[in-house]
């Protein structure tokens, strides 16, 4: 039930749920830690100090910056998520019916993960640190600020990233993509840089600010050890006469740095003395917190700047005696950065490497199989190297796992191929016999005719022997008539030849075809032999055009160009479907550089559905009758043997051409 609710939720809204929720929660972990990074003064927060030095709370200002954050989050969201409207329509769709809009979906499914994660990350801490220089902060504090709210960010936006390459991948699942053409590309090592990247600058800014922080609070600490130490050791148990008496002594200590500076105030706050001016943050926190704080006051809020104060009387006026300190100066932060900077190279210098490593392991794995997919033989059963014990490594094994199956699979689609195209050719060879048996008992039947007459002939020319009255022109007659019949033994004798040879080049196996040269003549006659019975059976005519010389030579293997041929025909006589008196033209033709051989029929033709899968699958329209072996073979044939190629022209219910190119 709740999974059937949150499907029904859109995508955009699920996105900016998500945005709105890690937000919430980043803000929640960040609560705590903002004081501790940005060293606010101890003490100073969610009192009534801080009502007294900046009116509102801690707490409050901060959920009120989250609560602008969400609004703002709200209002710009949708506008963002406007190309993720059209996902909610992905449901069922199919690329190939719906192009537009899956393709544009698809984009959107690829590219917005990246644009979302490099806008989070990238345009909100450009902003703020934009606005915080307009707004004149000072440097130091505004580059924390933008430290905090670049690493807040970035793990929102790997948040989201996340969230939304699986919700995307729901979708692309539903449309059923079959390719990755679409949307913006990134190799794996492009990839890798683009997801780790966001979480090394995350956790080296993180760092970055974690270590400026301890650094400032021990430096703090050891500063005001070292300058309250003085203070007492100059001012203690010493009677001081005026105010230019305690800046005199107060100008004799050595200090650390040139910013810093030395001040005096009254009992009540007034500055009597100061080389710099002292904000009222500064004042306010001595006197609210000075016994607490045993004479160590620090600047506003995320300031680096400290104080070291002792209590001292001054003709009799107790006052306040301090040395006001930088923690750390611009300088200072110019000389961590760049250490950070080059931390942030080396890493990345790693990571590409990693990354191009990984890359080309997959770069091999993919071109082998984009070498199998491309029917390239060198590549079947070839085996890679395994350089790694991991899922690189496992995939690499599975890779040549698949290599072993497929090159026993096509040994063995070999042998049931080979298999088939003998029992085929034996079909053919059955179906021959029948008119075989009739073509050879006509001559036959004929030479044996002949045979009796030469025996009559014989006989008569010995009893004429000796007779007077059978002259030389008798005999001329008897010798005539003799040769009459040896040259019709001879033309049937030599029909018979014909006919034996056209059914052993049939009768030959697969392995034992070779490539000869033979004319159109010798092919056509060998067609019409084999032919013969079956059109005669059939009551069907088969027109022979020869439109080039029949002394054409071709070279190839003229059995399994004949079994073709005689296919074809022999679809052609079926498409008739029993109805005689019919007519097949057998075209031989020659066009450009390519000899034509077409079979053309006037009978019940093929439907579109049944032509979309001639020459690439078994199909046959014959019902149990057919196994659809017959033009897939032909086509393979012609292909593998003549380098040539097949076609078919067909209307439903008017005919069909089929038609053998064979380049010359």
């Amino acid at each position: 039930m709740e999974k059937k609710f949150l499907s029904k939720i859109p995508i955009n809204m699920k996105l900016t749920f998500a945005c709105i929720i890690g937000l919430i929660i980043i803000g929640l972990l960040y609560y705590p830690l903002i004081p501790k990074l940005l060293n606010y003064p101890p003490d100073s927060i969610n009192n009534a100090f801080q009502i007294k030095v900046n009116y509102f709370y801690y707490t409050a200002q901060y959920i009120a910056i989250v609560a602008f954050a969400v609004i703002a989050f709200l209002i710009i969201l949708p506008i963002l998520f406007r190309k993720v409207n059209k996902i909610d329509k992905a449901t069922n769709l199919d690329i190939s019916k719906n192009t537009d809009d899956v393709i544009s979906i698809i984009k959107t499914c690829f590219n917005f993960p990246i644009v979302m994660l490099l806008t989070f990350m990238i345009l909100p801490t450009l902003i703020l640190f934009l606005g915080l220089l307009f707004l004149k902060q000072e440097f130091i504090f505004s580059l924390k600020v933008t430290f905090i709210i670049f690493s807040m960010c970035a793990l929102l936006a790997l948040v989201i990233y996340s969230f939304s390459r699986l919700l995307f991948e729901n979708v692309l699942k539903k449309i059923r993509i079959t390719n990755a053409k679409y949307g913006i590309r990134l190799n794996v090592k492009n990839r890798m840089l683009l997801q780790l990247l966001p979480l090394l600058l995350y956790t080296i800014v993180f760092s970055f600010l974690i270590l400026y922080s301890q650094l400032t609070e021990i430096k703090g600490d050891s500063l005001y050890d070292y300058y309250k130490e003085i203070l007492i050791n100059e001012f203690e148990n010493k009677t001081l006469s005026s105010v230019e008496q305690v800046k005199e002594m107060l100008n004799n200590i050595d200090l650390k740095s040139p910013d810093d500076s030395i001040f005096i105030l009254s009992n009540n706050g007034d500055v009597y003395y100061s080389d710099d001016e002292l904000s009222d943050f500064f004042k306010t926190y001595i006197f609210d917190f000075e016994e607490k704080s045993q004479g160590h006051t620090y600047e506003y809020y995320g300031d680096p700047t400290q104080g070291a104060f002792i209590r001292v009387d001054i003709d009799g006026e107790n006052c306040i005696v301090g040395i006001r300190y930088s923690v750390f100066t611009n300088d200072t932060l110019f000389n961590i950065v760049p250490l950070f900077g080059i931390v942030i190279i080396i890493n990345l210098f790693f990571i590409v490497i990693f990354a191009v490593n990984y890359g080309n392991q997959l770069k091999v794995i993919t071109k082998s199989l984009s070498d199998i997919s491309k029917n390239s033989s060198n590549y079947v059963g070839s085996k890679l190297a395994v350089f790694s014990n991991d899922e690189i490594g496992d995939l690499t094994i599975a890779f040549n796992n698949i290599q072993d199956l497929t090159k026993s699979y096509i040994e063995q689609l070999h042998d049931n191929q080979d298999t088939l195209m003998e029992k085929e050719r034996l079909a053919s060879l059955g179906q021959l016999i029948g008119g075989i048996a009739h073509n050879l008992k006509t001559p036959i039947m004929s030479i044996s005719g002949a045979a009796e007459g030469l025996t009559d002939l014989i006989k008569e020319y010995d009893s004429s022997i000796g007779d007077p009255t059978v002259n030389n022109d008798d005999h001329h007659d008897i010798a005539k008539d003799m040769s009459q019949w040896v040259v019709k033994i001879k033309n049937y004798t030599e029909y018979m030849s014909d006919i034996i040879t056209a059914v052993k080049g049939q009768a030959v196996t697969l392995s034992n075809e070779q490539d000869v040269s033979f004319t159109i003549e010798e092919l056509l006659k060998r067609v019409n032999i084999l032919m013969k019975h079956e059109l005669k059976n059939a009551i069907i005519y088969l027109n022979i055009s020869v439109k080039v010389d029949e002394k054409l030579v071709i070279k190839g293997d003229v059995n399994s160009l004949v079994q073709i041929i005689n296919n074809m025909i022999s679809n052609s006589i079926q498409s008739y479907n029993g109805k005689p008196d019919q007519n097949i033209d057998l075209i031989v033709e020659k066009k450009e550089n390519n000899l034509i051989i077409s079979v053309k029929d006037y009978g019940c033709g093929i439907s579109e559905k049944v032509k979309e899968k001639l020459f690439k699958e078994m199909v046959t329209t014959k019902g149990k009758n057919g196994t659809g072996l017959g033009l897939y073979m032909s086509y393979s044939t012609i292909r593998a043997h003549f380098n040539g190629n097949m076609t078919v022209e067909s209307e439903e219910g008017k005919g069909c051409t089929f038609s053998v190119i064979l380049p010359l």
